[in-house]
């Protein structure tokens, strides 16, 4: 990712400098993965970010070197500031594996046998801070395959909060071995954790090859725009934001060429979320049941596309859950 990656450094406080046990109220599914900090490291890389920057110009614009220490020291300051304003996600305990069967209201189908898809990553593909599970993406995309296929659909929900692309190999071996779709949201934590673009695009990567290895169609929601996130100021927003993008492009060239599709979370869904802080939750960090609506409502046409239904449509009834009564039978 370059110098620019590290600048981002002091944001990891975000999530706060150690574990903590907490309960797992307003979870609607996965478990944290929970991180340590060392704050004179961050300060020594976020030093040297800057400095690389001064040189490379980082996509930030040219900088002198008076000018990097100057923004060093803005945005030591303001990612101090950041680390009070967001909490720390719960931790949870237990696996994060859950299935259930939607079926949408006026679906005659329901003797057929049900389009089996999972949803793996982060907190934005488990629906985190949510109260009922059925506002979750995974349910509301569910929902909408449910009534455009006229059938219902299994879904397998193994996405966990927190995740990093280093635990997507974990999450693939939960999947049952039969799948019609896998669709997958990863990255935010990747760039809040320092994880190297060639190493977390190199993760995406192996994930979509096995998926795809074994016949089953993928759909990538790339990484988000984080420079949407209410509490960043400038120049921390900028930072955030290019560090987003650069990801996100590396993602959709590397699961293009390994067979999946693609849908830019941050390109559709960062006006957006600029534009209404209500489409984010209390913590000001992770979407609210409106912004997990808008992530599904995005990414529903290429999952149409992918299962071969080929309506690159809005959700019926132009909601979000499909305009549908839920029902979900508990898997066997």
């Amino acid at each position: 990712m370059g110098p620019a990656m590290t600048t981002y450094n002091s944001f990891i406080n975000t999530y706060g400098s150690a574990p903590r046990k907490a309960s797992a109220n307003r979870i609607a599914a996965g478990a944290h993965d929970a991180s340590t900090y060392s704050a004179p490291r961050a300060s020594r890389r976020l030093r040297r970010s800057v400095i690389g920057l001064a040189w490379t110009g980082g996509g930030l614009g040219a900088l002198s070197m008076a000018g990097a220490a100057a923004l060093y020291g803005i945005l030591q300051g303001e990612s101090m500031l950041v680390r009070n304003r967001i909490p720390k996600a719960p931790d949870t305990e237990g696996g994060s594996y859950r299935e259930s069967t939607w079926v949408a209201e006026g679906v005659r189908g329901r003797r057929h046998a049900p389009l089996r898809v999972a949803i793996l990553g982060d907190s934005t593909a488990a629906g985190y801070g949510v109260q009922d599970h059925s506002a979750t993406p995974g349910v509301r995309l569910a929902l909408g395959i449910s009534a455009i296929a006229n059938r219902p659909v299994q879904l397998t929900t193994v996405a966990v909060v927190g995740a990093q692309s280093t635990s997507l190999h974990k999450q693939l071996a939960l999947l049952p071995t039969s799948l019609d779709l896998a669709i997958i949201m990863i990255g935010a934590n990747d760039i809040t954790h320092q994880v190297r673009q060639h190493e977390s695009v190199h993760n995406l990567r192996n994930a979509v090859l096995e998926l795809t290895g074994r016949g089953i169609e993928v759909v990538v929601g790339t990484c988000p725009d984080l420079g949407s996130i209410p509490p960043l100021a400038e120049p921390l927003r900028s930072v955030a934001r290019l560090l987003s993008r650069r990801l996100a492009r590396a993602q959709a060239a590397a699961v293009a060429a390994a067979g999946g599709r693609t849908v830019p979370l941050g390109d559709l869904l960062g006006p957006l979320f600029s534009a209404d802080s209500t489409l984010f939750g209390e913590d000001r960090f992770h979407p609210s049941e409106r912004g997990y609506a808008a992530a599904a409502q995005v990414v529903l046409p290429t999952a149409l596309d992918a299962l071969g239904l080929n309506r690159r449509a809005s959700f019926p009834s132009g909601r979000p859950d499909g305009g549908t009564r839920r029902r979900i039978r508990p898997a066997a």
